[in-house]
């Protein structure tokens, strides 16, 4: 039976950096990466513990396992997390109706993944929506970047609700990103459900 639910013990932290693993680009063949998608960051058991600690995560569950993840990533955590500060400073200064975001209640989502073997089962919705349930009411947006090289994620993303609201690029290693944005309090119309995706 597959539950959703928040993040609650260091278990369930080794379980989401465990599927973080198994879907990073240098260990998924081009094909796999291309049709099922990937994660990029890699985070260390220290830095989930912080982001737990200022807003616990959202995971599915079969049985004890781990099986998808959607790793909140609070404004508190900014100084602890590097790999998300040029995402917290691209959203500063990103203009949304007139406004930077800066002005107005947002937070990060720090990475989604669903399982091979438990993806087109609603999951990554479910991942979601739970975030809204928990979080909906502290904060009006939820921000996050996705690779240009992951079309799979930009699709279901937008068909959820996200906006496209920016594009940057990690100078780094030139990976271009798309910004997308969740607005709880206008929100966009979703896509048609027309497939399920990770």
């Amino acid at each position: 039976m597959l539950s959703v639910t928040l993040a609650s013990s260091d278990d369930d932290l080794r379980g989401i950096l465990a599927l973080q693993q198994q879907n990073l680009p240098r260990v998924l063949a081009p094909e796999v990466r291309a049709q099922e998608g990937f994660v990029t960051l890699e985070y260390t058991f220290e830095q989930m513990q912080r982001m737990h600690q200022a807003g616990p995560s959202v995971i599915a569950l079969d049985g004890t396992r781990v099986v998808g993840y959607a790793i909140t990533a609070l404004p508190e955590v900014r100084a602890h997390v590097p790999e998300l500060e040029s995402l917290f400073a691209f959203a500063d200064v990103l203009p949304y109706h007139g406004t930077p975001l800066k002005q107005r209640a947002y937070y990060l989502m720090g990475q989604v993944c669903i399982a091979q073997g438990y993806r087109g089962q609603g999951l990554f919705d479910r991942l979601y929506q739970h975030h809204r349930a928990v979080y909906g009411g502290r904060y009006d947006f939820l921000l996050t970047d996705i690779s240009l090289r992951n079309p799979r994620s930009l699709r279901a993303h937008q068909r959820l609700g996200f906006q496209t609201v920016g594009q940057m690029q990690t100078p780094a290693t030139d990976e271009h990103w798309a910004v997308v944005l969740w607005d709880w309090q206008n929100p966009a119309p979703a896509y048609p459900q027309t497939e399920r995706a990770s």
